[in-house]
């Protein structure tokens, strides 16, 4: 009787149909371009040192405007992963995904080293995103390589 109520209750909230389906807006091309490749950019020029002729230059983030911006970075990174495994972007079921994981990983990582105002962490966790960037893109999309990069399979 109990499982029965439990049954019953629970179909209240639903209509018979099947639950919408996300439908993408952008193709994986623009989904690059305007979402993730942006907030990858922000993340990446969040901390940072340039040598130049008259020595070392730090950035690293000095006001919570800064940190907020590196924070959105981070959930858009993270969320992008996601993005891409969504039904029409997904390539297959196997390595597309695994890298798409790895990308919301990343992303996680990065927020927890915003999170925890760690500008060196902050560093390390924009090679992770960009590790998890070059290897999806050595598998799916080796063209947007650089060509110094050993990954592009033409590496100097």
């Amino acid at each position: 009787m109990k499982n029965s109520f439990l049954a019953v209750w629970l179909a209240a909230g639903c209509t018979g149909e099947a639950p919408e389906r996300p439908v993408p807006v952008a193709d994986v091309q623009e989904l690059m371009v305007s979402v993730l490749e942006p907030a990858a950019e922000t993340y990446w020029d969040g901390v940072g040192e340039i040598l130049t002729e008259e020595g070392v230059h730090q950035f690293r983030p000095l006001t919570e405007e800064d940190w907020t911006s590196l924070r959105n970075a981070a959930f858009v990174l993270a969320e992008s992963g996601n993005l891409l495994m969504m039904d029409g972007r997904a390539r297959d079921c196997g390595d597309w995904m695994a890298h798409s994981r790895t990308m919301v990983e990343t992303g996680r990582l990065a927020l927890d080293a915003v999170d925890r105002r760690n500008a060196d962490a902050v560093f390390d966790a924009g090679a992770e995103v960009y590790y998890a960037c070059r290897d999806c893109h050595a598998r799916y999309a080796a063209e947007t390589l650089r060509p110094s990069d050993p990954h592009s399979g033409n590496g100097r």
